[in-house]
This record gives structure tokens, C-alpha cells and sequence, in this order.
């Protein structure tokens, strides 16, 4: 995998859980003193970089790093009074990635996404997430509802983000202990089965003259607002 943009490698040599193999940096990038912990980086022009990294958004930097490690759902689920973020086919790389952004900075236990219909952790996501996915555990599963079922056996409780009639105020649950929060996908929001295994459904409230915040928007207001709640 190549990953591309200052934060993203950044982060990725700073949490080392992935091997980074090669690095190449334009000559004002490679001055950044963070890159002293790259074993080997090779100078190249801008237009090089672009080339390799496939992405002008690379901020003058670019790596080839191992492929990405995910963790285990029950892994997440063993943990003590884990808050997980669940994503129901959330397709959009920024969306993923400032989800993730928002998620480690919360000190969320993990993320977990579908095999199928999702996007996965991809450079652009990397690059999104300004580099937090080399610090967060993120999970696949094969059916969302079925993780749901298993997180419920394992004493937490789920709540899906909906503005349905159904849905009540997002500060009214008691979100201590174990916590899914599920959010669903751009435009189409919780599948029916998926929002039929969530324990409650939680909006937040709309006032002005829009009707919908976009996934990581509504992921980041409703994350900063439990988390409070779980002191």
C-alpha cells in the first residue's frame, strides 16, 4: 500500500505497527525532522511523488507500508466497557477516514465496518483520517445485525443514529458501559434489519433549515456528545 500526505506517514512511523518499507519526500518535505525516523528515504520531485502516490493531495510525501491490520470484532467486544463505532456500508473514503480522526481522539476502543458494500482502509482513508487509523482498532464483519446481536450477548448496549419518528433525543440514554454507537450509510441511512437490532435510535435535533448532517458531521456531534455521558 502506498500512503500519501505529512500526517498520514507520520503517524504511521510514529505508531509502528505497520512496516514502513520505503519513503520518498520532495527536498522541502524531507527537512521535516519527524522523518528521522524513516529508515530510508529517497529524495524526488514533486511531479514524482504525485506519479507514485497517485493522488496530488500528497503534501510533498509519500510511503509504501505494509497492508492494513485488522483486529478481530471480539477483540473489541473483550475489552472493558468498550464505546465501538459501527458503520453500516458507509462508502465514502473522507467520510471513513474523519470518522475514524474523530474516534481515536475520543479514545474509542475501535471502529467496525462491513466486508461488503464499505469502504475499507484505503490510502485515501489513511490520508482522511490524518493519520489516526494507525492508532485506532478497526474491525470487519460480515453482518452488521449479527455483530450487533453478539455485542448485545456481551453486555452492551446499541444505539443506531436515525432521524426517524422512532428515534429519541441523543442525550437521553444512560451510555455508560458498554456502548455501540451505529451510524448508517451516505444518503441511505440504517438498513432496516440493522436499525431493528439497535437497543434505542437517537437523532440529534435539526433546527435550522436542512434536515440531515452528512455521516462523519453526524458521527462527531454524536461521539462528543456521549462522551460525557460515559464519565
Amino acid at each position: 500500500m502506498i500512503i500519501y500526505g505529512r500526517n498520514a506517514v507520520h503517524e504511521a512511523l510514529l505508531a509502528n505497527r505497520r512496516r514502513v518499507e520505503q519513503v520518498w519526500a520532495t527536498d522541502s518535505a524531507s527537512r521535516e525532522s519527524w522523518l528521522d525516523k524513516a529508515s530510508q528515504i529517497t529524495r524526488v520531485s514533486a511531479a514524482e511523488i504525485d506519479k507514485i502516490a497517485e493522488s496530488g493531495g500528497n503534501q510533498g510525501v509519500c510511503a509504501r507500508i505494509e497492508g492494513y491490520h485488522y483486529v478481530g470484532a471480539t477483540e473489541l467486544l473483550a475489552k472493558p466497557d468498550p464505546l465501538i463505532i459501527a458503520l453500516d456500508e458507509v462508502q465514502d473514503p473522507q467520510n471513513l477516514g474523519a470518522i475514524c480522526r474523530t474516534a481515536e481522539c475520543i479514545g474509542a476502543t475501535g471502529v467496525v465496518i462491513t466486508e461488503r458494500r464499505s469502504v475499507h482502509v484505503t490510502p485515501a482513508v489513511c490520508k482522511a483520517s490524518a493519520g489516526a487509523v494507525e492508532w485506532l482498532s478497526i474491525a470487519k464483519v460480515g453482518n452488521l445485525a449479527d455483530f450487533l446481536s453478539d455485542a448485545k450477548k456481551a453486555g452492551c448496549w446499541c444505539y443506531g443514529a436515525d432521524a426517524g419518528a422512532d428515534a429519541v433525543d441523543y442525550l437521553s440514554p444512560d451510555y455508560r458501559g458498554g456502548v455501540v454507537l451505529v451510524l448508517g450509510s451516505e444518503g441511505s441511512g440504517l438498513r432496516p434489519r440493522v436499525a431493528a437490532s439497535c437497543d434505542a435510535l437517537v437523532s440529534l435535533p435539526m433546527r435550522g433549515k436542512l434536515d440531515s448532517l452528512n455521516a462523519s458531521a453526524a458521527a462527531a456531534a454524536l461521539m462528543y456528545g456521549i462522551l460525557p455521558r460515559r464519565a
